[in-house]
């Protein structure tokens, strides 16, 4: 039995080119681990260039990912333990926490439209739990990943509500997330 219970997320892919920024229209229907996220970010990029993945689930928490050439994808999470509880936030708890695969996870819940559908049952919800007390209430990872860009650790960690609207303005790219959200 399902509930009308629907988890929304947003994720936009922004690369840095030496044009500026631009907007790539993205699916993230196959990404089941960060290293699928880091190599979708690397096909819509140059290899020298920087894509900045960010994602939100309905402002209760949201995800940087910069993933820069052949380098390791950088990532910071808003709230860890409310990201452990989602798909894509378990993805990325979990590489930061150097899990290996979650028992959480269960990305096939996600429809083509970037929701999630369905009440988990009592044993899920449990297994939920159980994830989101291995991560730390708050944030988690690299906090200076948009230092460059004129975002500094302290700013992004206050960062609330809207924020991702709040990273583009600040690294000047506002009005192509808006064009993709």
């Amino acid at each position: 039995m399902t509930s009308g219970r629907v988890t929304v997320y947003f994720a936009a892919l922004l690369a840095r080119t030496e044009d500026g920024w631009e907007a790539s229209d993205t699916e993230l229907d196959n990404v089941e681990t960060l290293a699928d996220l880091a190599d979708l970010a690397r096909e819509a990029v140059g290899e020298d260039e920087t894509a900045v993945v960010l994602i939100e689930q309905e402002d209760a928490w949201f995800g940087v990912v910069r993933v820069d050439g052949e380098d390791d994808p950088r990532v910071f999470i808003s709230n860890a333990a409310v990201a452990a509880r989602s798909s894509y936030g378990t993805m990325l708890t979990d590489e930061l926490l150097g899990h290996e695969e979650s028992d959480t996870d269960d990305l096939d819940t996600l429809n083509l439209d970037g929701t999630e559908d369905g009440e988990p049952d009592r044993g899920e919800d449990e297994a939920e739990d159980s994830a989101a007390t291995r991560a730390p209430q708050g944030p988690l990872g690299d906090a200076k990943l948009l230092e460059d860009f004129g975002i500094d650790e302290t700013v992004l960690l206050a960062l609330e509500g809207d924020a991702l609207s709040d990273i583009a303005d600040m690294i000047g790219c506002s009005d192509l997330l808006e064009a993709v959200r």
